[in-house]
């Protein structure tokens, strides 16, 4: 199995970032691989997929690289870039990092990811270039059409894995993250289930990123940073489809209106999506918010540039000790 040897100070500084490119690699990933991301987004997926079908059947040369990159068991690393964690990177500034790559180096990573020599065909310079041409147009043609609903979702993932840190330790927040990850104690994390090398992170940067399809990947730059690729736990079904209703005992508590957006919280969430939610105008979500966070029955967190919501214990004890409706 593969696992990483994590240092206090490491653990201490690690932190959560958000990647356009990862989001992007790992919608290439569903649709090279024929699957939908999720069942709530088949509709994204039979959308898609017969333009990306089409666009690599006019392209043989690119097709087989990404069929290569992808691998058996191990994504090429160029395709892969670790985040710097530096401010708030657009995609095509992360996509430098593809297109710069050494066409050498890419094809020393493709023979990793094949786990045997190059195809013929792939004995070229302009591997890195290709394979950026075909994330730029994943990316425009696929991702950034729902590129702020999605950010939204992976936002709500990091708060609510921030909550989970705050009150259980890193075991809590990373629960579930991806399959084959666990502690094993000792500072040891179990990053997959692979026979990999073990890796000692000592001194180096640790960051958590979460996408939306349900593929991940671990990553390092030199040694210096080291990123753990996750799908988050927000599924892109229907976001104007409420799942949570108040108990009647709630409502007459609370009133209705805020009793909804107290209910609403079992994930955080932004006012706008509130808005959309309850049908409720700004003003009104607003007001409710505010009463809820004065009451300590609701926090909040700022990340990136959304605003999300979420229930504090109290307020998860109010919900949960009201008799069903």
């Amino acid at each position: 199995m593969g696992w990483w040897q994590i240092t206090a100070d490491t653990l201490a500084s690690s932190r959560f970032v958000l990647s356009p490119l990862a989001e992007a690699t790992s919608a290439l990933i569903a649709l090279e691989r024929g699957e939908p991301s999720h069942p709530g987004d088949h509709t994204w997926f039979t959308t898609h997929r017969p333009a990306y079908r089409d666009r690599l059947a006019a392209d043989p040369v690119t097709a087989l690289l990404i069929r290569s990159a992808l691998g058996h068991s191990w994504l090429a690393d160029f395709l892969t870039p670790t985040p710097t964690g530096i401010g708030d990177p657009t995609f095509h500034d992360e996509l430098a990092a593809v297109r710069a790559t050494p066409p050498e180096a890419a094809r020393t990573h493709l023979t990793v990811s094949l786990a045997g020599p190059l195809p013929a065909r792939l004995h070229r310079t302009d591997l890195p270039e290709r394979t950026a041409d075909l994330l730029d147009w994943v990316w425009t043609e696929t991702v950034l059409p729902y590129w702020p609903r999605r950010r939204r979702i992976l936002e709500a993932d990091v708060v609510a894995r921030i909550q989970h840190l705050s009150q259980g330790g890193w075991a809590a927040a990373i629960g579930g993250m991806r399959p084959g990850m666990r502690w094993l104690g000792e500072s040891r994390l179990q990053v997959n289930a692979h026979e990999y090398p073990p890796r000692d992170l000592t001194g180096s940067q640790l960051f958590f990123v979460p996408v939306t399809p349900p593929h991940g990947w671990v990553s390092w730059d030199s040694g210096r940073r080291h990123a753990v690729v996750y799908p988050c736990s927000g599924a892109l079904a229907d976001p104007l489809t409420p799942t949570t209703s108040a108990p009647e005992s709630l409502r007459r508590l609370l009133g209705p209106g805020r009793a909804a957006v107290l209910a609403l919280l079992d994930a955080p969430k932004s006012t706008t999506q509130l808005v959309a939610l309850t049908g409720q105008g700004l003003g009104s979500v607003g007001r409710h918010l505010k009463v809820l966070h004065d009451a300590h029955l609701i926090a909040r967190r700022r990340t990136g540039r959304s605003v999300l919501y979420y229930r504090t214990p109290t307020g998860e004890t109010l919900i949960h000790t009201q008799p069903p409706t």
